[in-house]
């Protein structure tokens, strides 16, 4: 599966912004979903996921009922809804695909190497 992130931008600090991250060429609804981020000089972290079907969501404390992670599986997007953002939040966005079997369709996954397989990444520049 190929993954295409996009949304991104530059935002003063309170704003609202929705990422999407379309999926081609695979089963989407084969594939756990999550989204990270990486800042400048740190480690790409996890920002929160969203199982294969069933709609469970996992997110980081940091974004907790700032962000909404969703999937339009019609659509074959993932969508991260962030609100009141940050500064913190800066950072470039990957959305990421884990292939997942039947046994694990209700499985959220917190990790970088959870996933198989990556996006580009899009910007997000929250100003103060």
């Amino acid at each position: 599966v190929q993954l295409q992130a996009f949304g991104g931008g530059l935002v003063q600090a309170g704003a609202s912004l929705r990422l999407s991250c379309a999926a081609y060429g695979g089963t989407f609804t084969s594939y756990a979903m999550g989204w990270f981020r990486q800042a400048p000089g740190k480690v790409r972290e996890f920002v929160a996921a969203i199982s294969r079907v069933g709609g469970r969501t996992h997110y980081a404390d940091s974004v907790k009922g700032r962000f909404t992670i969703s999937r339009d599986n019609t659509q074959n997007t993932v969508y991260l809804q962030m609100t009141s953002l940050k500064p913190e939040d800066t950072a470039v966005y990957y959305c990421a695909a884990r292939y997942t079997s039947v046994t694990s369709v209700i499985t959220t996954y917190t990790t970088v190497g959870d996933y198989n397989y990556w996006g580009q990444g899009t910007q997000v520049t929250v100003s103060s």
